[in-house]
Formats: C-alpha cells, sequence, structure tokens
C-alpha cells in the first residue's frame, strides 16, 4: 500500500504543476469568467474534467500505446485541436468592450449550460499535447501491477482536482471586485486571449510529437 501512496503523490504532483500552468484550457476558463460569468466558466471546467476522463479511460484501456505510437491519430487530432482553437480564438478577437459591469443574467448572450460543457470537453480532449502527458504518466509513472481498482482512483483523482482546480479560477476571476478590475479593459483582455488561442493553434500544427 506505501508503494501505491508514493505512486499517487508523483502523480498527483505532476498534474498539480500541469494543471497550473498557461495553455488552452486555463485561457478558456478565463475568457468564459470575463465574459459570461460564473456559471459558464464552471460548466466550462466541468467540461474540461469530463475531457481529462477520456484521456484517462483510454490510458487505462492501454489504446493509449497505440496513440502513442500511431503518428496518423496524433495527427488527426493535432489538426483538430488547431482548428478549434482557432475558431475559439476568432470569436474572442471579435469582443466588444463591455459597459459597465457584467450582465450575469440568463441572457441569449451567454452560452447555455451544455455549450459551455462542451467547448470545455473538445479543448481539453482535442489537444494532444494533454494526450501525450497522460500517456506519459501512465505509462512511465503506474507500474503494470498496480491493481486497476488503484489505477481506477488515480484517474477519478485527475478528473475531480481538474475540475476542482478550473472550478477555483471561475470564481476567483468572476468575484465582483476583480471582475470590474478586468472589464474596464475586458475587451481587449478578451482579444489578447484570441492571439493566446490562435497562438497555441500555431504551436500545435509545429509541433513534433514524435
Amino acid at each position: 500500500m506505501n508503494a501505491y501512496w508514493a505512486e499517487f503523490l508523483t502523480i498527483a504532483v505532476a498534474h498539480a504543476l500541469a494543471v497550473a500552468s498557461p495553455g488552452p484550457d486555463f485561457a478558456l476558463v478565463l475568457r468564459q469568467s470575463l465574459s459570461h460569468g460564473r456559471r459558464v466558466a464552471v460548466w466550462a471546467s466541468i467540461g474540461i474534467g469530463c475531457g481529462i476522463s477520456s484521456h484517462v479511460t483510454y490510458c487505462l484501456l492501454g489504446l493509449g500505446l497505440w496513440l502513442k505510437n500511431s503518428p496518423t491519430a496524433l495527427n488527426v487530432a493535432k489538426y483538430l485541436g488547431a482548428a478549434y482553437l482557432v475558431w475559439v480564438g476568432v470569436q474572442a478577437l471579435r469582443s466588444r468592450p463591455h459597459e459597465g459591469d457584467l450582465d450575469l443574467s440568463e441572457g441569449d448572450a451567454a452560452p447555455t449550460n451544455s455549450a459551455a460543457w462542451t467547448q470545455g470537453f473538445i479543448v481539453n480532449v482535442l489537444n494532444p499535447k494533454a494526450a501525450l502527458f497522460f500517456i506519459a504518466l501512465f505509462s512511465l509513472r503506474v507500474s503494470p501491477d498496480t491493481p486497476a481498482l488503484i489505477k481506477l482512483g488515480y484517474g477519478a483523482w485527475l478528473v475531480l482536482a481538474t475540475m476542482a482546480w478550473f472550478c477555483v479560477v471561475s470564481v476567483l476571476f468572476t468575484r465582483p471586485e476583480i471582475r470590474r478590475r478586468f472589464l474596464r479593459h475586458g475587451h481587449w483582455i478578451d482579444r489578447a486571449l484570441g492571439v493566446v488561442f490562435i497562438g497555441f493553434a500555431v504551436a500545435l500544427v509545429l509541433a513534433k510529437f514524435r
């Protein structure tokens, strides 16, 4: 059991460092927080966590090794992910100035819960860097002798920890005093995030995963 705790701590620390670093997931939650408020950002965070569950699932099923050794599959994910990030970036670049604080009512302008969830899920699941991170984590840090139930526990932790982190980000950036400071120049922040999304897309296209 002590060996499993050491294994778990290694996985938890590696994941914490990865999830806290700026990336497409963080940029998406930040944009949703500033543009549409807490509800949309939290649902996007849940979608990101569900995206993590897909990576964990194929790693537990052994499909991760196939993906790692399949340039075609990785390239498909790479170009799909890049195209989607460009689309999200273009939407952010079209942001307009806000007058006063956000209208956080259930207005037509804000995405529905399912739309926010879908956006978070797609941004995460189509990121090949995330895929390779989890493949490496499970293939290099988890022993083949570790029981399946323990591995499932690792996966549950990764999903829940990811959701919790991005929900914290959602709450932080939708606090009125913090939000108002950002919204003074919010459309410029949104447009800057659009450039960031497109930059991530370019980096994905140029990245070599082998």
